[in-house]
């Protein structure tokens, strides 16, 4: 694993990325993959460049992306005004899956949010992600609460 490194995702990284969350079940379901990537993407990355709280991550073995995630750090009033670090929109290539590279790149994201002095580090993850549940579990994270969206 010593070959894979994590880096903030370039705008270049953007249809793997895409590539990426639209390969699943759910993701094939909500994404756009195209080419060019649709403009909303771009948009969207453009967004998390400019916000120091956001942070859209790549795992990269070479110059191949095997894996991407979201980091938000949120401030907040609640645990004395503890911040949080947000996972989201965590995905790994098929290839690499349930070879450590999910470990690694949660190890790497917890400590990033270590250095941003988090006090809590937090994700949501779809009630049919099995798998998921169960690596989020092995990793330490406790599902303490329910969650609700509302699609608009």
């Amino acid at each position: 694993m010593e070959h894979i490194h994590f880096r903030s995702a370039v705008l270049a990284d953007l249809p793997a990325i895409v590539a990426l969350l639209a390969d699943d079940a759910l993701g094939s379901r909500r994404e756009i993959v195209s080419t060019p990537v649709d403009e909303k993407y771009v948009t969207a990355f453009h967004a998390i460049a400019a916000d120091p709280n956001q942070r859209l991550v790549v795992a990269v073995d070479g110059d191949t992306v095997i894996g991407t995630l979201q980091l938000s750090f949120i401030p907040g009033i609640a645990r004395a005004g503890a911040w949080r670090g947000q996972i989201e929109a965590v995905r790994i290539a098929a290839p690499f899956r349930s070879a450590g590279f999910g470990r690694e790149m949660f190890d790497w994201a917890i400590s990033e949010c270590r250095s941003r002095g988090c006090a809590i580090v937090q994700l949501t993850t779809d009630k049919g992600r099995a798998d998921a549940h169960r690596f989020y579990e092995r990793l330490g994270f406790v599902a303490s609460h329910e969650g609700y969206k509302l699609i608009l």
